[in-house]
């Protein structure tokens, strides 16, 4: 199975920590959080690894070399001239995530209890183009879904503002999830990418095209979650990988 990691986040957040070091390689409990990620995924069976690079991308390449590559087949998608967010970053390494089977995409500062081969074959079941990990933890940017958890729309509850390509939407409608940086993307996605370029986000890729194909809401009971991109989380992070690792 395959999966793509994005590692090239400048890490603004972390500063000064990221001054020097990559976001991705941030210890965590002893261990860089890539390493997390990444041992996470091979004990879900996925061997295959994509993972994206850019602010301080030789550390991280190094770092894997060091490692061996953890035993598995790693690939590094380098974004170092030009770092192309989400979107792009995953359109980048169309070649080494395009084939036959979906892939995984994972947040490389996001610690999840989630079942990463739980959620793949849940991907595989409900045929969609892509299945999003979601919950219901406060936030102000939600993801608006209609009863068959098929995405419809994006708001934003400070600032009013809302997106759809459906007519006549009304947000209030829908069930909204928070989006968790975990998804599973069948490899039809680089199709509908032909005419996107350059930098752009998953996220406004999707509610381009939602309306015409169907990109589902996975919803977990139980599901805990840690956004581990800004220093006052550092710490939480810590406690996580005692309790939960």
């Amino acid at each position: 199975m395959k999966a793509l990691v994005f590692a090239a986040g400048l890490g603004n957040r972390l500063k000064p920590i990221t001054d020097t070091v990559p976001k991705a390689l941030v210890p965590v409990g002893g261990k860089p959080m890539l390493e997390h990620v990444i041992l996470k995924l091979k004990e879900a069976g996925f061997t295959d690894i994509t993972v994206n690079i850019h602010h301080l991308g030789q550390q991280i390449i190094d770092f894997l070399q060091e490692k061996n590559n953890f035993g598995i087949d790693i690939h590094i998608s380098d974004e170092r001239e030009y770092l192309l967010d989400t979107g792009g970053g995953i359109k980048h390494a169309e070649h080494f995530l395009n084939g036959n089977e979906p892939f995984l995409v994972h947040n490389v500062d996001i610690f999840s209890n989630i079942d990463l081969k739980e959620l793949y074959n849940r991907h595989l079941e409900n045929k969609a183009l892509a299945t999003l990990l979601v919950s219901k933890r406060k936030t102000s940017r939600y993801l608006l879904f209609n009863k068959e958890n098929q995405l419809c729309g994006w708001r934003n509850r400070e600032t009013g503002e809302v997106k759809s390509y459906y007519p006549y939407f009304n947000p209030d409608q829908y069930q909204q999830f928070a989006f968790s940086g975990i998804h599973v993307i069948s490899p039809e996605i680089f199709r509908w990418m032909e005419d996107w370029t350059g930098k752009f986000s998953i996220i406004q890729f999707y509610l381009s095209i939602c309306a015409k194909t169907n990109i589902q809401a996975y919803e977990v009971p139980g599901l805990k979650l840690l956004d581990v991109g800004k220093k006052e989380t550092l710490t939480l992070a810590e406690e996580w990988v005692k309790e939960n690792l």
